[in-house]
């Protein structure tokens, strides 16, 4: 079966003064189609599309330096940029300064071509880190190269490839948590708090005004989480067919007190990652109503007077049944309820398709 996906592998930095400089570019383009599109809107209402935008821009591929597909990716952008934010005029693309925009080339199929193991790209050959990726064996489709806030560049491209069925069995449930990350109902747990073991470090280099250090603390942050979350959710895919995961709102929660906890643990990244991993392995995911989990025993299926209640309840991290006698790590037990849930709501599921299903028979 086809499927696609995103590869991010990262360009040699003897490419950076190249890319920088096509960089400038691109915001050129970006700055004067967004002045162009204001104007229209201003004096005549009409909000131009991606094609309008286009014809404007014919013709100066060589004067520009980039390719026509890239000039007219950039119009395609900004027009879909601008319709989703309902504006007139979106922010200028800033190239230097305290407000710089970080680096963005977006380029099309047609436009790039793998020679060697190097991306040719406007008439020039990029060469890429080694990152275990075979890229003869993909298709390529469209993409974009990007800057992170330390100036890496990363070559980013759509792919084809032929995606196999994951041979796991069973299921699991997902309880997400803020001292631990996720914790299933095997029992493993996954302990984030990436940006708390580094927030000493971090406020040195802060208090110091070194922005670099800072810079490269927290790019350290995110990489350590992204690892330990890709990791787990491969593990999961690999050996689970079917995943089930509390359906807490990390939006709302960013709100409250705990949006520091929240923002450490990267609840939407590992829901991200499983849901796009489980879709390519043909694994069963879903996001299950997780209310009552955590005081529901997962033996006897109560409501015990002993369970973990309301906010004085958080510090409970083990807690025994006293309807049936169970003794229960808090968080197991929620994702064991999770588990339990999930395999309703599948339940759930089949009868309303065979309902369905009778219904368009009778129609019929």
């Amino acid at each position: 079966m086809k499927s696609t996906k995103t590869l991010k592998i990262r360009v040699k930095p003897k490419h950076n003064k190249k890319l920088n400089k096509m960089a400038l570019s691109v915001n050129g383009v970006w700055n004067y189609v967004n002045a162009l599109s204001y104007r229209s809107i201003r004096e005549k209402r009409v909000f131009m599309s991606g094609y309008d935008l286009q014809k404007y821009t014919a013709g100066s591929s060589i004067l520009i330096g980039l390719p026509s597909s890239t000039i007219d990716a950039i119009c395609t952008e900004f027009a879909i940029r601008r319709n989703k934010a309902k504006k007139a005029k979106l922010r200028w693309r800033v190239s230097k300064g305290a407000r710089k925009n970080l680096g963005w080339i977006p380029f099309k199929k047609q436009s790039i071509k793998l020679i060697d193991g190097k991306i040719r790209f406007n008439k020039m050959l990029f060469s890429m880190f080694d990152c275990g990726y075979n890229l003869e064996d993909y298709e390529l489709r469209s993409g974009n190269f990007n800057q992170d806030s330390k100036g890496n560049w990363f070559f980013n491209v759509v792919v084809h490839y032929e995606s196999t069925d994951s041979k796991g069995a069973g299921g699991v449930g997902i309880d997400l948590g803020c001292k631990e990350a996720a914790t299933d109902s095997d029992g493993t747990k996954v302990v984030g708090r990436e940006f708390r073991r580094l927030e000493e470090k971090l406020a040195v280099a802060q208090r110091s005004g070194n922005k670099a250090r800072a810079r490269a603390i927290h790019m350290k942050i995110k990489n350590r989480r992204k690892d330990t979350l890709h990791k787990y959710s491969r593990s999961l895919v690999d050996s689970k067919e079917f995943i089930f995961v509390g359906d807490v709102s990390s939006s709302k929660l960013t709100k409250t007190k705990m949006a520091k906890s929240v923002n450490d643990a990267g609840w939407y990244m590992l829901k991200t990652m499983l849901k796009y991993k489980s879709d390519h392995a043909s694994v069963v995911y879903r996001e299950v109503n997780e209310s009552y989990t955590t005081q529901t025993c997962s033996n006897c299926g109560t409501l015990p007077d002993s369970r973990p209640k309301g906010i004085a309840g958080l510090g409970m991290r083990e807690w025994s049944c006293s309807e049936c006698g169970a003794h229960h790590d808090r968080d197991i037990n929620a994702a064991k309820n999770i588990l339990e849930a999930g395999h309703r709501l599948l339940v759930e599921e089949k009868r309303s398709d065979k309902g369905a299903d009778s219904k368009r028979t009778n129609c019929a």
